[in-house]
């Protein structure tokens, strides 16, 4: 038989393109497989990175600095010496020993480990005028100098706050939480409170028009609370083992940090803007085996507001969150909203989320004045009990204190949902609000299992889904 050499040709290279195509396919899936295996081993390079701190093996007891367990003396200065001494000494532990100890502000050195014994309780001062004079710290995403937070420490290396035992704000209807303004917290109307002009607005004028810092001075006759625990600008920071409660704002708020393990921590705290535990324009942050019963968020993973993220242009990234039990809050893990610097690198795994009282499980929230990015968020083997509104929520319309629209368009992308139950999904599945200029891209939910939602899914200005084995209220997706 006579074979035709032109068409033989042109079918052997129509061959060889199949072939390459379909090994290129191959590859490409293999390579997809790989990546969506390896990528919580990114997490555990993250947590293999935070090194165990070492402290000398030297104990400073507070009472030995005179201060007296009765719950009415202040023992401010007796901490002080303690702390002061263990640091001069090189380092090692300043011992709270079983009691009630009345206390001002703690502020912490390089190389010291505060340790609460069992039966520890710490009282922090209902007198304003404790938390004076005023320090480089932040409130809501923007830096000010204001009162000092009820733990500090600025510019340290290698520091701990450990124990079992319990650090109690005394914040309440009377104290500090009224300034919120709003009267479920004490707030009396036609007195002072935090949305007054010369509170907030006059914050972010300042913040938007670069006033330095160091002239962005509040405290005293200002209506502006201060952060529980605080470290600023530290490295090799752990905080383990103990409890907080009734705190005045924010509760862990690890700041311009780098290489931070909060573990085995309590937060049960119901107050204004009682987040449990917001890193901001941090990164190698490791969250471990911690319960938050709180008033607000949760975790909320955040990066400056508005102008003064801008400013300081660093993201927080490389975060890992895992083993831990979320109870009543408005988001189990949360981005934002303070989130103009960005986010990007975030493990979640292995967590309980459940409460009537508990909003959303993930959540991402923004504007176009706040501006800033979310990518590469992957959240794998959650069990969701009950949530109210959504079980994953991302707004990039999100609005508080009024409109907030501005130039700064938000960029969601790369979020990763995996090995998730749901039984009590609340009014959606999933709640999506992206913007025409700026869709939400490749949302993946894998092995996904939502019961009981009012709504599957509401989904606006987003790319499609990208559905694996994943039901709904039943249906497969």
């Amino acid at each position: 038989m006579k074979i035709n050499t032109p068409f033989s040709a042109y079918a052997i290279i129509c061959m060889s393109l199949l072939f390459l195509t379909f090994n290129a396919c191959k590859t490409k899936g293999k390579e997809k497989e790989i990546v969506e295996t390896d990528v919580f081993n990114k997490a555990d390079k993250i947590i293999s990175s935070i090194k165990v701190l070492d402290f000398p093996n030297k104990s400073f007891n507070v009472i030995d600095f005179g201060a007296v367990a009765d719950g009415e003396t202040n023992n401010t200065e007796a901490i002080k010496k303690a702390i002061d001494a263990c640091n001069k000494a090189g380092g090692g532990k300043v011992i709270i020993p079983s009691g009630k100890f009345l206390t001002g502000p703690i502020h912490l050195k390089s190389n010291v480990n505060l340790h609460l014994e069992a039966g520890a309780e710490v009282l922090f001062s209902k007198n304003h005028k404790d938390y004076l004079p005023v320090v480089h710290t932040s409130y809501e995403g923007q830096e000010l100098m204001n009162y000092s937070p009820l733990i500090y420490a600025y510019k340290q290396n290698n520091i701990a706050v450990t124990g079992s035992g319990t650090f109690n704000g005394q914040a309440g209807k009377t104290n500090w939480w009224p300034w919120c303004g709003a009267e479920r917290y004490g707030h009396i109307e036609n007195t002072p409170q935090q949305k007054d002009d010369h509170n907030l607005p006059r914050l972010w004028a300042m913040a938007e028009n670069n006033t330095p810092v160091s002239e962005r001075t509040f405290g005293e006759g200002y209506q502006l609370r201060p952060l529980f625990i605080q470290p600023f600008e530290c490295e090799n920071v752990l905080i383990q083992g103990v409890t907080f409660t009734n705190a005045p704002f924010w509760v862990i708020h690890p700041i311009k940090c780098n290489y931070v393990r909060v573990e085995e921590v309590t937060v049960s705290s119901h107050g204004p803007n009682n987040d449990g535990c917001d890193p901001e324009y941090s990164k190698n942050v490791h969250i471990n085996n911690c319960t938050f019963d709180t008033g607000d968020d949760c975790i909320a993973i955040k990066s400056g507001r508005n102008n003064d993220g801008r400013r300081v242009n660093i993201p927080s990234e490389n975060i890992v969150v895992e083993n831990c039990n979320m109870k009543d809050g408005h988001g189990g893990v949360v981005m934002g909203s303070e989130i103009s610097a960005g986010v990007r690198n975030v493990y979640v795994r292995n967590c309980k989320m459940n409460s009537p009282e508990l909003d959303r499980a993930i959540r991402i929230k923004t504007n176009t004045l706040r501006g800033g990015f979310v990518e590469n968020v992957y959240v794998k083997n959650i069990e969701v009990g009950q949530v109210k509104e959504a079980v994953l929520r991302i707004n990039l319309y999100y609005a508080i204190y009024g409109p907030q629209e501005g130039d700064f368009m938000p960029v969601v992308k790369n979020i990763h949902l995996q090995d998730i139950n749901v039984e009590n999904g609340g009014k959606y599945g999933v709640l999506i609000k992206g913007r025409p200029e700026s869709f939400v891209k490749n949302v993946t939910l894998t092995n996904v299992h939502i019961k009981n939602a009012e709504t599957d899914l509401s989904v606006e200005n987003s790319e499609p889904i990208i559905f694996k084995n994943t039901t709904i209220n039943g249906k497969k997706y």
